[in-house]
């Protein structure tokens, strides 16, 4: 079974849904916080990919999973930091605006920081790895923005009926993710078992080390706590989804185990992001 057909649709709701919480009171926050924005962007485009980067080569991660682990860090923010942004008494609309940047920026970062990564990776194993960067923004432009667009003139046009769509297709994304998640594992099991030290502890080292990165970036810039609190979670938690869909893709790499460290990453991203949004909390009520 090809898992790229379970990885489109689910991909093209998230994307859909983000579309749906655009307004221009989202993209405005760019002018009211640019500190906080461009603190936050960074940490997703630049902090993200160098420290993959850098766990993966200490670690000495086969060709495929040194792949898989960049790749997911080059993918913008999850839908799903919104609703933890929330939980955690945090920014809400910072968390839409860092998302929804970081979702059309990276569909150009991405071809373009997977492709040296690739022969930088090549270099490393000696095994030759080919990125169809054309066929990867193509891709990208269909499966990331167009849904995200579709979705924002739904808004515009239909606003009620674009709250109840919202409202109904909310409850799925994350339930369908960890679906995805449990196919993966299923398709692959005996990879994961083998792998499993290495592709837990690579995965576990990027999240932690975004998060104490991003904090240590807020601090230093000075942002209050409700805004750091949504950078922690926003450079925290990445669109494992898309990263699914590129590595399991017929057109980019097609290669299912290239996924694995993004499947195993959003369990993880949960776990960890949960215990963070709880403390939070608990912190909050003290």
């Amino acid at each position: 079974m090809n898992t790229i057909w379970i990885v489109m649709p689910i991909l093209i709701v998230l994307m859909f849904l983000l579309g749906i919480d655009l307004n221009k009171k989202a993209f405005t926050d760019v002018a009211r916080n640019p500190k906080a924005v461009l603190l936050g962007i960074s940490g997703q485009i630049i902090l993200l990919p160098l420290l993959a980067f850098t766990i993966a080569w200490v670690l000495e991660l086969p060709p495929i999973y040194f792949m898989g682990l960049v790749l997911v860090a080059c993918c913008p923010g999850g839908s799903s930091s919104n609703v933890f942004s929330m939980l955690a008494k945090g920014d809400v609309a910072l968390s839409v605006t860092l998302t929804a940047l970081s979702s059309v920026i990276t569909l150009f970062t991405l071809p373009f920081i997977m492709e040296f990564v690739s022969y930088a990776v090549s270099g490393i194993s000696g095994v030759e790895i080919n990125l169809p960067v054309g066929k990867l923004l193509v891709q990208n432009l269909a499966l990331i923005f167009a849904p995200m667009f579709i979705g924002s003139l739904f808004r515009y046009y239909f606003p009620s009926g674009a709250l109840k769509v919202r409202k109904i297709l909310g409850k799925t994304a994350f339930p369908a993710l960890m679906i995805l998640a449990l196919v993966f594992f299923l398709q692959y099991k005996n990879e994961i078992a083998e792998h499993f030290t290495v592709l837990g502890l690579s995965a576990a080292l990027l999240i932690l080390m975004a998060m104490l990165c991003s904090s240590w970036m807020s601090r230093i810039g000075n942002l209050n706590n409700s805004v750091r609190r949504t950078i922690v979670i926003e450079v925290g938690m990445q669109n494992a989804a898309q990263a699914i869909a590129i590595a399991s893709s017929p057109f980019i790499f097609n290669s299912g185990e290239m996924a694995l460290p993004a499947i195993m990453y959003a369990l993880l991203m949960n776990a960890i992001l949960l215990v963070y949004v709880y403390y939070c909390i608990r912190r909050k009520s003290n």
